[in-house]
C-alpha cells in the first residue's frame, strides 16, 4: 500500500473510490445529438483506464427543454439518455473508475433563440450578461415542471447504473433562486434565506422519493458569490450547514465566485497567469465548518498542490480536471512513480474558452484529448525504423521529434537558435504567459529520454539535409513576422516580436495595428503601455483580439485599463508617413470611404507570420512526394503514400507555421498525426 495521500481510498456512503482524485463535472462539448455517444465515452474512459477515482460526466447536463443546451449540453430530459450513459458507466465501471453527472436548469444562463426557442426562465427578470437574455420570471407551474424535471433526470441516471448525481447550483438556477441579485420573488420562494432554499430543497426532495436513500446525490455550489448584494461568505457557510443538515446530500463540491461575466467566470476557474489553488483555502474553511465530504477544484494543476489539498485535510477528494484534459494518464503516472513524464496544464485554456465559442474542448497542447477514438494518447511502435530529420524544435517540431521517436526511429533535430522553443519561448517571455514554456519543456524532456539528436545554433542547408541521409524529412521552421500591409510606409513600422524581443524599445506615444487579433498584439500593448507609454490598438474587426476568446483576454483587460491605452476597432492602418521625428498613422474603414490621422512615436504592426519555407523549396525537387500531402490519410490517421519522383531520395513535409499561420494547438496536431504514421 501507497503512503501517498492522494492514492489513499475514500468510503463515500457505500461507494468506495480508489483514490482521491477526481474529474470534476465538465462539459467538453462533445454529445452528438444531445447524447454521451462514442467521442464522449472514449474521453472519459481513457481516464478510467488510467486509474482515476471518480470521472464526473456532463457539466450541466440539461433537466428540461427549456434549459437549451448553449455548451452542447448532454440532455438529460430525454428517455434514450439511458443506454448512451449505461454505455459509458458500464465501461468506466469496468475499469475501476466510479462515474457520476451533473444535472441542471441553466436557469438565465442560456438564450431563448436556442433549441426550441423556449423563454427563458428565472426567479426575476434580471439578465445574465455573458448569455445576454432577458428571463421570463418564473410562475408556480413553471417551479412544479422543473421539479418534475429534475426527478426525472435523477431517475434516468440511476436506470443507466451511475453511482450518483451532483445538482448545479452556481450560476445556474438553484442558485438564481439563492443569491437576492437575482430573485425579487415573494414568499414562498423569495425574500428570507430559507425561502431562496426552498426551490432547491423540493428538487432535493422530489429527487430522493424518486433514487431512494441509497443512491449519491451532491450538490456543487458556491459557499461565496463574491459580488456586492449577492451572497457572501456568511450566509454561503449558513446554505452548507443547511445542505448537510438536510439528510438529503451526501457531499458538497465548494466554488467561490460567479460566472455571470467574463471576469467573474475567469476568477472563478483562474487560467494561466493567476493564482493556482485561489479557493482550496475557502473550501476547506466549509469543511472545517460541517466536517462533511468536501469536493473543490479550481486551477489545482500540479500533483503537489492536489497532495496538499488532502494531505492538509482541507478536502476529501481533490478534482483536477483541465489537469486531465491535458494528461489522461496523470493518475497511471502517480501510481507507477513517473511524475516528472506528466503533461503538464498551462492554463491556456484553450479547452474552455473554445466551449465558450461554440467549439469542442480541446487542449492546446495535447491534440488527442477529445480524439482518443482517431488519435490515440499511445503511440505504437513502427515496424521498420527509419531516419528523421526535423528543421526546427520549436512546438511542432518537438511534437514530431517526440512522437517519431516514440515509434523507434532515429530522428536528428536542427534548430538555428541556441534553445528550443520558437514562437512559444518568445510569448513566454512575459510574466502572464510564462507556463507556456511548460510546452516545450516537457518534450525536451521526453525527447532526450527517447534518444533525440539536437544540434542547436546550427542553421541547414540542403546539403546538410542530405548529409544525415533521412528517409523521412519535416520541415517545422515556422514564420517570421508580416509586417508589409501598407500602401505607404512599411519601412516606418516594427512588429510585436520586435517589442516582446526586446530587439526596438518602446515609443512614447505608440500605434498598434493588430489585424491578427491573438496574443502578440496585446502582449506587445502590455509591455508598451507597462513603461508608462501611451498605447492605442487599432483593429479592422469590430472587436478587438478575436483569437484570443473570452476568459485569455480577461487578464488582458484589467491591466491595460489601468494603463493609457485606447481601443480601436473598426479602422484600418493604410499609410504610415514620416513627420518630423514623428510618424503620421493614416486609418481607413473596410465599411466606407473615411479616413482618419494619428500624430504618434512608434506604429507597431501584427499581422501574423509568413512561413519561412525557403528550405523547403530547396528541398521539394529531391523528395519521392515533391512535398505533396495526402489529406485524406492525415485527416483519417492513415500512411502517407504519395510517391511523385522516382528518383526521390526521402520524403518531405512542413507543418505548424511553416505552412501557414495558425496556433499553437494546430502546429502540435499537425506533427502528431504526421509522425504517428511515418
Amino acid at each position: 500500500m501507497s503512503n501517498d495521500p492522494l492514492l489513499q481510498p475514500y468510503r463515500l456512503k457505500h461507494l468506495v473510490l480508489r483514490n482521491r482524485i477526481l474529474i470534476t463535472s465538465h462539459e467538453p462539448a462533445y454529445p452528438e445529438d444531445g447524447m454521451p455517444k462514442d467521442r464522449y465515452r472514449a474521453y472519459h474512459v481513457e481516464r478510467a483506464r488510467a486509474g482515476v477515482a471518480l470521472t464526473m460526466t456532463a457539466g450541466s447536463a440539461s433537466v428540461s427543454r427549456d434549459s437549451p443546451p448553449v455548451f452542447n449540453n448532454i440532455l438529460a430530459w430525454k428517455d434514450e439518455v439511458v443506454g448512451w450513459m449505461k454505455r459509458l458507466s458500464d465501461e468506466c465501471h469496468d475499469h475501476g473508475a466510479a462515474v457520476m453527472i451533473q444535472l441542471t436548469h441553466l436557469g438565465r444562463r442560456t438564450r431563448w433563440d436556442k433549441g426550441d426557442w423556449l423563454p427563458v426562465v428565472a426567479p426575476s427578470h434580471e439578465r445574465e450578461a455573458a448569455h445576454r437574455a432577458f428571463p421570463k420570471r418564473i410562475e408556480e407551474w413553471d417551479i412544479a415542471r422543473i421539479i418534475g424535471d429534475f426527478a426525472d433526470a435523477a431517475e434516468r441516471m440511476k436506470e443507466a447504473g451511475l453511482d450518483g448525481i451532483e445538482l448545479e447550483a452556481y450560476g445556474h438556477l438553484l442558485e438564481q433562486f439563492w443569491s437576492p441579485l437575482t430573485n425579487d420573488l415573494e414568499e414562498p420562494w423569495g425574500g428570507s434565506l430559507d425561502n431562496r432554499l426552498r426551490f432547491t430543497f423540493e428538487v432535493l426532495r422530489a429527487i430522493r422519493e424518486r433514487v431512494g436513500p441509497d443512491f449519491i446525490v451532491g450538490v456543487r455550489y458556491t459557499g461565496d458569490q463574491d459580488l456586492h448584494g449577492g451572497m457572501r461568505a456568511a450566509e454561503g457557510l449558513e446554505v452548507s450547514r443547511k445542505l448537510k443538515e438536510s439528510g438529503l446530500v451526501d457531499f458538497l463540491n465548494v466554488v467561490r465566485g460567479h460566472i455571470d461575466t467574463d471576469p467573474g467566470l475567469t476568477d472563478l476557474i483562474p487560467i494561466q497567469g493567476m493564482r493556482s489553488a485561489p479557493h482550496l483555502d475557502f473550501a476547506g474553511e466549509i469543511r472545517a465548518a460541517t466536517n462533511f465530504p468536501t469536493f473543490h477544484a479550481a486551477r489545482i494543476p500540479d500533483v503537489a498542490t492536489a497532495r496538499h489539498a488532502i494531505a492538509s485535510g482541507k478536502l476529501d477528494m481533490v478534482g483536477m480536471t483541465r489537469a486531465h484534459l491535458a494528461d489522461p494518464h496523470l493518475v497511471r503516472k502517480i501510481i507507477e512513480g513517473r511524475e516528472a513524464d506528466i503533461r503538464p496544464c498551462v492554463g491556456a485554456n484553450y479547452c474552455l474558452d473554445r466551449i465558450y465559442q461554440g467549439g469542442m474542448a480541446l487542449c492546446l497542447h495535447n491534440p488527442s484529448t477529445g480524439r482518443e477514438i482517431e488519435q490515440p494518447h499511445e503511440i505504437a511502435k513502427a515496424t521498420v525504423k527509419k531516419r528523421i530529420t526535423i528543421i526546427g524544435a520549436g512546438p511542432s517540431g518537438l511534437e514530431a521529434a517526440r512522437v517519431a521517436a516514440e515509434r523507434g526511429h532515429e530522428v536528428t533535430v536542427f534548430e538555428a537558435a541556441p534553445e528550443p522553443g520558437g514562437q512559444v519561448r518568445l510569448t513566454a517571455l512575459q510574466d502572464r504567459r510564462r507556463e507556456m514554456i511548460s510546452i516545450i519543456d516537457w518534450r525536451m524532456e521526453q525527447c532526450g529520454k527517447l534518444g533525440v539528436h539536437f544540434h542547436f545554433s546550427t542553421v541547414v542547408d540542403g546539403a546538410a539535409v542530405l548529409a544525415t541521409d533521412p528517409e523521412e524529412v519535416i520541415l517545422a521552421t515556422g514564420g517570421l513576422p508580416h509586417t508589409e500591409v501598407l500602401s505607404h510606409g512599411n519601412d516606418l513600422v516594427c512588429s510585436a516580436w520586435d517589442i516582446l524581443s526586446g530587439d526596438v524599445k518602446p515609443g512614447a506615444q505608440v500605434l498598434i495595428f493588430d489585424d491578427a487579433g491573438d496574443h502578440a498584439g496585446l502582449q506587445a500593448a502590455d509591455a508598451i503601455a507597462g513603461t508608462g507609454s501611451a498605447v492605442e490598438i487599432v483593429t479592422p474587426d469590430r472587436s478587438f483580439a478575436p483569437e484570443v476568446m473570452a476568459m485569455n483576454l480577461v487578464p488582458y483587460v484589467r491591466r491595460l485599463q489601468t494603463r493609457d491605452v485606447t481601443f480601436t476597432v473598426t479602422w484600418r492602418l493604410i499609410e504610415v508617413h514620416r513627420e518630423g521625428n514623428r510618424l503620421r498613422a493614416v486609418l481607413g474603414s473596410d465599411y466606407g470611404g473615411v479616413r482618419r490621422e494619428r500624430l504618434v512615436d512608434q506604429v507597431v504592426v501584427n499581422h501574423g507570420t509568413r512561413p519561412l519555407d525557403e528550405l523547403y523549396f530547396e528541398l521539394k525537387p529531391l523528395s519521392s512526394n515533391l512535398g505533396e500531402v495526402d489529406y485524406e490519410a492525415l485527416a483519417t490517421s492513415s500512411p502517407q503514400g504519395v510517391s511523385r519522383n522516382p528518383a526521390g531520395r526521402f520524403r518531405l513535409f512542413r507543418i505548424g507555421d511553416a505552412v501557414s499561420a495558425r496556433n499553437t494547438h494546430a502546429a502540435i496536431y499537425d506533427a502528431l498525426r504526421l509522425a504517428r504514421d511515418l
